[in-house]
């Protein structure tokens, strides 16, 4: 009877939850998360209810006080955790509002200029006594011209393009800092250190990639061109005095030829990887700065020549100037935004900053004396290697540049095959 009674509760609780489920789909998404399927591992149920202020509590035994901890880390790393997915939503959600901008700021300004063009050109036609009429077009043209130019200043100043693809990167860096907590709760009990790391990874995406226009909008035409950078910075290690190798043997993974390897590696995405796009991106940035120059100053010059039109002394050249500024107003607009040239100057700076940050990566675990410290040398080979799309015994082609004798005009092939 006892038993029956205990199958007929649980069908109907497994019932009550299908029901639940159907009336409430979006209650499920927690459910499915990782790292709160791993909580019944890490701690008790009771241990996750909320007390109230005032209410009665129990004296906690002495030997609990390790639970306590890690009830308290668990709960500050899964805050960080439902922040962060919070943020990567935030900016898909505004990296979609920000191409539309750009969309619709690229054929507004287009179609305004193109107006103006057509009245400009209207208002120079000669029709007897209808001095009205002429007046009205040449008035509408300038005020069309004058809208266009201001707009132009504007959109040339946010880069609608750049905008989003810094929403872009900014909702992968995000997801990826979330499943790297993720696995956290999965392979082992959080720690403070795992909560510390967390928390500068947050900060330094914050920086990074930050969501009010102005103030705190990156700089769209910088005076230098330099990666982007989303990490926090690396401690320091102490200078190198031994390492723990015998005779070569393998120890966590690694070896003096991984370490020649790695060098070699290092050289290389720095002289060429790294290097080619900042170089790319400097082109890309210069023509940036042409191109949104170029457009409000021949939206300009379209402004002053349809207010000239109609002057005898200068006969057909307002008219012309108006026609043509608008037109040739039209053609940078559509170069610069259309084209996206804002976006593939991220996109290269970004790329810059992907070669950077491995180069840190590198140099943080060569850096560390104690061999048994860093991370397990195959592993990490093995990242580097899907991160860089080479297979592991492509390695071995960087050994040569890791020879003083090498010079930096030798080096002819890059690290990266993916991009």
């Amino acid at each position: 009877m006892a038993a029956l009674q205990v199958q007929n509760l649980q069908s109907t609780s497994s019932s009550h939850g299908r029901f639940r489920a159907s009336l409430f789909p979006s209650s499920n998404f927690r459910a499915k998360s990782v790292y709160l399927r791993q909580l019944p591992n890490k701690i008790t149920i009771q241990d996750l209810i909320l007390r109230q202020d005032g209410t009665a509590t129990k004296e906690v035994p002495t030997h609990t006080t390790t639970g306590n901890e890690d009830k308290e880390l668990v709960t500050k790393l899964l805050a960080i955790t439902e922040a962060v997915a919070d943020r990567a939503n935030m900016h898909a959600i505004i990296g979609a509002q920000r191409n539309n901008w750009n969309h619709l700021f690229t054929n507004s300004i287009n179609s305004v200029t193109l107006i103006g063009s057509l009245m400009a050109g209207i208002s120079s036609v000669p029709v007897g006594e209808a001095t009205t009429q002429l007046l009205a077009f040449k008035l509408a043209s300038m005020l069309l011209f004058g809208t266009a130019m201001g707009m132009m200043l504007v959109v040339n100043k946010i880069q609608p393009s750049q905008l989003a693809e810094e929403q872009r990167k900014a909702t992968l860096r995000w997801k990826q800092l979330e499943r790297s907590i993720q696995d956290t709760f999965s392979l082992r009990n959080p720690t403070e250190s795992d909560v510390k790391d967390a928390m500068n990874k947050v900060l330094a995406l914050e920086k990074a990639y930050p969501l009010p226009l102005l103030p705190g909008m990156l700089e769209k035409f910088p005076k230098k061109v330099e990666p982007s950078r989303w990490w926090p910075k690396l401690r320091q290690r102490p200078e190198e005095t031994h390492r723990r190798h015998t005779n070569g043997a393998d120890a966590n993974g690694w070896s003096k030829e991984l370490e020649e390897e790695m060098r070699g590696l290092l050289k290389v995405l720095k002289l060429k990887d790294e290097e080619q796009y900042l170089r790319v991106g400097k082109v890309v940035l210069d023509t940036n700065r042409t191109l949104a120059t170029a457009g409000p100053l021949f939206a300009g010059l379209a402004l002053i020549g349809s207010g000239l039109i109609g002057s005898s002394a200068l006969g057909p050249l307002p008219v012309l100037l108006a026609v043509a500024g608008g037109s040739l107003a039209t053609v940078m607009n559509t170069l610069e935004h259309a084209g996206q040239v804002g976006m593939m100057f991220e996109l290269l700076r970004n790329n810059a900053g992907f070669y950077r940050w491995l180069q840190e990566e590198i140099e943080f675990n060569l850096g560390e004396e104690d061999v048994e410290k860093r991370e397990n040398g195959e592993l990490f080979k093995l990242k580097l290697a899907l991160k860089l799309g080479r297979s592991l015994s492509e390695f071995r082609d960087f050994v040569p540049y890791d020879s003083p004798s090498c010079k930096d005009e030798d080096i002819k092939d890059f690290a990266g095959k993916l991009f």
